[in-house]
């Protein structure tokens, strides 16, 4: 009788801490360093939790912050992970869950982050088991992600270089003078926010004529975005984006759209050499200073984007897409193909990304040795593609820590090389 009820004690206690008898103790979160350029969107993304909106509202609860606050660099913070002990026998014994597929999921969790070297050890050998918070407080919005279809695999952008072209295609855009900052010119088609070597932008031809393209290059002002280092030279992701972004909207001004550069440098234009000089003198569309928090930096540029997306559809415009332009960051060794976002619900933006990446094929057919491509289209929710009221598209140019894909980015031949491309594979939409 006296050990019975011992027995109904400890099952009392264990219930009360909201344990079960197979499951591990109460899990802790898992803490890291935020690094140089490491904003709250870039250091969810690292550990494959930016899918997910339940993840960020735990990040900013965990560490006593504002959804406004910045990151600072070097300070410890806690990850939206759980962090069990494992018990040797499974994810469901460990964890206290029965779900066969959740835990599926958990186990691909914990290998992709150490297939990319975030985690050193898998959790059998270590012991130590890492659970995403959205796994158990927001299967709402796991299941929405599970009923997206799979990326395809297919073959496409070379890193390395390539013979010039003998008529390089052109782009363009408008001056960062006054608040209205069009990137449309009047008459003589010079625009200086090329720079004074590529302001001149003649029409090559009129393919695009009628459609109106806004492009946004990734982070900028008191944000880098990604940093990488070669040579003893440092690579921030905002100035090589915005590189390829001005050359994109050059490009298309060239064959007569109208475009937009939402994100703009005064001084910078388009530049030639292997290694782009950090700063943050950036603006956002109508001469404002980009903000620090990175809220009210997507919302700076969606609100510009929907603005003058409303204006040119009151005036016939029916043609209208956004592109948004980043360089990725990942683990050292980790080599990837440029690829592609839309948002889930997005159909118009997942046709266009589709007709990008086969573009992008074909030309890793005759650029590429191993003729190989896997860059792949999926659906994200990410604020650029969720908050703007054209279709859009997100483009991740490569992983700016990666020999090899530095070279795509680095290398002006290959910077016009991206431009020209997307342009192609735009002139199908």
């Amino acid at each position: 009788m006296q050990l019975s009820k011992k027995i109904n004690f400890t099952f009392l206690f264990l219930f009360s801490l909201g344990l079960s008898l197979g499951a591990s103790a109460e899990p802790t979160f898992h803490k890291v360093e935020a690094r140089e350029g490491d904003g709250v969107y870039s250091l969810l993304r690292r550990y494959n939790l930016d899918a997910f909106r339940c993840n960020f509202s735990k990040f900013y609860a965990l560490n006593e912050l504002r959804k406004s606050a910045t990151l600072v660099k070097g300070r410890s913070y806690y990850l939206p992970i759980f962090v069990y002990r494992y018990d040797g026998k499974s994810i469901r014994t460990t964890i206290g869950i029965s779900d066969w597929d959740q835990a599926v999921r958990i186990q691909k969790y914990n290998n992709d982050l150490v297939e990319t070297e975030i985690r050193k050890q898998s959790y059998a050998k270590s012991r130590v088991l890492w659970v995403p918070y959205h796994e158990m407080n927001c299967l709402d919005e796991v299941k929405k992600n599970l009923s997206k279809p799979e990326p395809k695999k297919d073959s496409v952008l070379a890193a390395k270089v390539v013979p010039k072209k003998k008529q390089p295609i052109i782009t363009q855009t408008k001056p960062i003078t006054g608040k209205n900052l069009s990137t449309q010119a009047a008459g003589k088609r010079s625009y200086p926010i090329f720079g004074p070597k590529y302001a001149y932008t003649p029409l090559a031809s009129e393919k695009m004529k009628g459609k109106v393209v806004y492009i946004v290059a990734g982070h900028g002002g008191p944000d880098p975005g990604a940093v990488g280092k070669r040579d003893g030279n440092k690579l921030c992701e905002d100035e090589y984006a915005y590189d390829v972004a001005l050359r994109l909207c050059r490009n298309l001004i060239a064959h007569g759209a109208t475009a937009y550069m939402i994100t703009r440098d005064p001084d910078d234009g388009i530049r030639e050499g292997l290694y782009l000089k950090c700063d943050e003198d950036e603006v956002v569309w109508g001469n404002f200073p980009i903000e620090r928090s990175q809220k009210t930096r997507l919302f700076q540029r969606s609100n510009a984007i929907n603005e003058l997306y409303k204006k040119n559809k009151w005036r016939g415009v029916t043609q209208q897409i956004v592109v948004v332009i980043h360089v990725d960051s990942r683990a050292q060794k980790q080599q990837i193909d440029l690829f592609f976002y839309h948002h889930p619900t997005d159909a118009k933006g997942k046709a266009l990304a589709k007709k990008l990446q086969a573009t992008m094929s074909d030309k890793y057919k005759v650029y590429r040795a191993s003729k190989n491509y896997f860059g792949t289209v999926t659906g994200r929710d990410l604020h650029m593609l969720r908050e703007v009221e054209a279709p859009a598209i997100y483009i991740e140019l490569g992983n700016i820590k990666h020999s090899r894909d530095q070279q795509r980015i680095v290398i002006e031949r290959n910077r016009q090389l991206l431009a020209d491309w997307l342009l192609e594979g735009l002139m199908k939409w």
